[in-house]
């Protein structure tokens, strides 16, 4: 059911609409090199495919996972002698690009550069990290998105009422809850769409002559969908990003189901843990400082009971920290007081607050006129303890959320007192 034609080519119209410029250079035949990028499924290698239907070019195609260095050598060479020897440049379609190494894609550039190659290039994963700048900057990096639901529910009408390369000839009838149902769960994919509607027609039993799919054979068909998900690729970061952002937000619902996002395609429930741990300090801190207790308690619950029960303790941790009042002045405070001890002066620790276990350090005022907290009246002396040249800075300004309200009014009667040492 690849579509054969642009016009048959379902989706993409913000970059293959009538009269957009990608549309005009392949009816012209006059395309440059391309990244195409986008999930599985949205239609890049069929572009590809309707391309070499279309040019005059010669046309190679080549996957990234199944060839090396030697046969990607082999292909420039013989399409540098091909356009020396009459004049035709060579389209060179790669699918998963991003699998090629530094070398490999070195390897390309020279002859994209030269004009003997158009390349295109197919990847579901961002081409900003995993194409080289040389090779992108010379390209067009086209974005293609998921297809809609209402884009699947044509592309599977268009295959159940097609004989020739469809599934009319088996006799389907597919009831339309049941089609409705594939086009939502297949994630705008067009290639998971159609293959588990040929299974769900392929496998029911005719009655009379014809097949009957229901919801429930489409389901059974269906099984259980695989969530696109990369542990090491830009989606990872995506859904880590929502989820922290989620839950900053105040947004549990939001933020359980990215979490379960993560978790049901196979992510590390440490790893997600590690940063539930990052949040409590960063986002919540002193204003709940049972955050911290809860998202450790998350993180020991993980790997000791494993998952997927370990599922039930990161969804509590965080629930509890959507749930939470907000602060980052822990956050902020520390970064201002590492930017301090990275850009001042490293001043002496003052002689009052120095250790002295032995009589030439005492001899020498270490910790002469030290005040002990714990006799003074309110466990406050009035005695400085910041370096001279940072005498009076403050890096800790609690907000007035939860428990970080009461911590501001001690911390500010404790710094009355000691203001009383200048």
């Amino acid at each position: 059911m690849r579509p054969r034609t642009l016009d048959e080519l379902l989706g993409q119209d913000e970059v293959l609409g009538p009269g957009k410029p990608l549309r005009r250079a392949v009816e012209s035949d006059d395309l440059r090199s391309l990244i195409l990028w986008g999930p599985p499924g949205s239609g890049k290698t069929t572009l590809a495919h309707v391309v070499r239907l279309r040019t005059r070019h010669h046309f190679e195609s080549m996957s990234a996972v199944l060839s090396g260095v030697k046969e990607l050598r082999e292909v420039l060479e013989e399409a540098a002698e091909r356009r020396r020897h009459d004049g035709r440049r060579t389209i060179l379609f790669i699918d998963e690009i991003h699998r090629y190494n530094k070398a490999q894609q070195d390897a390309l550039l020279s002859h994209v550069e030269s004009g003997d190659v158009i390349l295109i290039g197919a990847t579901t994963e961002n081409p900003s990290f995993e194409v080289n700048a040389a090779l992108l900057s010379r390209s067009r990096v086209v974005v293609l998105k998921p297809l809609d639901e209402a884009q699947l529910l044509a592309i599977l009408r268009r295959a159940l009422g097609d004989a020739e390369r469809g599934l009319a000839a088996g006799q389907a009838d597919v009831t339309e809850d049941a089609l409705g149902y594939l086009a939502r769960t297949s994630d705008g994919d067009a290639r998971t769409a159609l293959n588990v509607l040929e299974l769900a027609v392929t496998t029911t039993p005719a009655v009379d002559g014809r097949r009957r799919v229901d919801l429930a054979g489409m389901q059974e068909a269906f099984a259980r969908k695989s969530l696109l998900y990369d542990r090491a690729g830009e989606e990872h970061y995506n859904i880590i990003s929502a989820l922290h952002k989620s839950i900053r937000n105040s947004d549990a619902d939001a933020g359980l189901y990215w979490l379960a996002r993560m978790l049901e395609a196979g992510e590390d429930p440490l790893y997600v843990a590690r940063r539930l741990v990052r949040f409590a300090s960063e986002d919540v801190g002193l204003a709940d400082p049972q955050a911290l207790v809860q998202a450790m308690a998350a993180q020991q619950a993980v790997h000791f009971v494993g998952m997927p029960e370990g599922a039930l303790a990161l969804a509590q941790a965080v629930v509890y920290l959507a749930a939470a009042p907000k602060s980052n002045a822990l956050y902020r405070a520390y970064g201002e007081a590492a930017g301090d001890a990275l850009t001042t002066r490293a001043e002496p620790v003052p002689l009052w607050i120095r250790n002295a276990p032995t009589p030439l350090m005492k001899g020498l005022g270490y910790g002469k006129d030290y005040r002990y907290a714990h006799d003074e009246p309110d466990a406050v002396a009035a005695m400085e303890c910041l370096p001279d040249n940072l005498r009076g800075r403050r890096y800790y300004h609690p907000t007035t959320r939860g428990v970080e309200a009461d911590l501001a009014a001690r911390l500010q009667k404790a710094r009355t007192i000691r203001e009383g040492s200048k």
